[in-house]
């Protein structure tokens, strides 16, 4: 974390030690009402159509269980998809009787535009697509996919959990009706906060499967009504000490520019790709470096023959670079169609430079050669 996001934290929890919590978020309401904006701004939005939730899980599900599905219902989504999304799907198959249609890949990995167009019918209740999957660098063609969203009126669901914070979000340009994301990952903020859009003109088709007496008013002895905005997503009570630090970090990469921050992170990330697959026992989990591959993004898998990726990621990390372990069961339906093994996640960020890349090639190197 950036130091000023740091310092939203500790100040507000200074402060709640000091007056009280409910005093503390009475004394500090405008900082609090500010992150609506600054995360409107992060993705060209209205501060109505933002909640600031636990985390990203918590937004997406709040939001998927919000869609009235019934039997004959489908979701089309892709390969990459992430485990707790689908897992989600496959409950609501089993309690509702919806279909979960898979879109197929092209051979050099990009999911089928033209596979999405001939799969839509007047069942299809939702379009549900990971942005950038949690088990390679992959980057979705969210735009294009919400482009068929959009010309069909089907309601368009993406969770941006790894991509906010690394490359622009517009979702006027992406054309999605509900989108996800954590703080704690590209955004460089703290864990246990996230926040989710959701359209202003979709909203009242969506009844949150949880309310509470903020989320909405109880209005007689039998009735209640919703919130008008997307804080019927939220409840009462909050973390705001972690709720300031998502609007420091969110400003933090304002001032930044996402922009300049993808520029910066392709750098690397190209790099740290071009020399991994100069080792033989090395193999990347990414779709090629030729022109016609898809987007690519900061985020890089690879395996070493023959050794045991967790035991690799231990060496690595007793060495001091921070990398991780990705496992087959987080993306199942592409690591079954691949094959894949766990995998070594290492993701660079703009504030990396080529010496530190370097050195974990090295030891890349040095344990591939064993």
């Amino acid at each position: 974390m950036p130091q000023s996001v740091l310092d939203a934290q500790v100040n507000h929890l200074k402060l709640e030690a000091a007056i009280g919590g409910y005093e503390a978020a009475n004394k500090r309401r405008d900082a609090i009402e500010g992150v609506y904006d600054s995360v409107a701004r992060l993705i060209n939005c209205h501060r109505d159509e933002i909640a600031v939730v636990e985390n990203a899980t918590v937004g997406w599900a709040m939001a998927f269980y919000a869609i009235p599905f019934k039997a004959g219902d489908r979701i089309l989504t892709v390969e990459a998809e992430y485990a707790s999304n689908y897992v989600a799907y496959l409950q609501m198959a089993k309690q509702k009787g919806v279909e979960i249609t898979v879109v197929p890949s092209e051979p050099n990995g990009q999911v089928s535009l033209t596979a999405f167009e001939e799969l839509i019918d007047d069942r299809v209740k939702l379009i549900s697509v990971t942005h950038v999957p949690t088990n390679s660098g992959l980057v979705n063609p969210i735009e294009a996919i919400g482009d068929i969203a959009r010309k069909h009126g089907i309601l368009y669901l993406v969770d941006a959990c790894q991509s906010a914070g690394q490359m622009p979000l517009d979702v006027e340009e992406i054309n999605c009706d509900i989108l996800t994301a954590t703080a704690r990952k590209f955004l460089r903020g703290p864990r246990g906060v996230g926040f989710l859009y959701v359209r202003s003109s979709v909203l009242d088709q969506l009844h949150p499967p949880m309310i509470d007496l903020y989320s909405a008013t109880w209005t007689s002895l039998n009735d209640y009504t919703l919130r008008p905005d997307a804080r019927r997503f939220e409840n009462w009570e909050n973390n705001y000490a972690a709720k300031l630090g998502l609007g420091a970090c969110v400003d933090y990469a304002l001032e930044v520019g996402l922009d300049n921050i993808k520029a910066r992170i392709d750098e690397l990330a190209s790099y740290l790709r071009e020399n991994l697959q100069s080792f033989p026992a090395v193999k990347l989990h990414t779709f090629g470096v030729e022109p016609s591959s898809p987007t690519q993004c900061g985020i890089v898998t690879f395996s070493i023959s023959g050794i045991n990726s967790l035991e690799a990621v231990k060496e690595i990390l007793s060495k001091g670079v921070n990398v991780s372990g990705s496992s087959p069961s987080s993306t199942l339906l592409d690591a079954t169609n691949n094959n894949l093994p766990i995998l070594i996640r290492s993701s660079v960020h703009y504030f990396n430079d080529f010496d530190e890349i370097d050195k974990f090639l090295e030891l890349v190197r040095e344990i591939s050669a064993r």
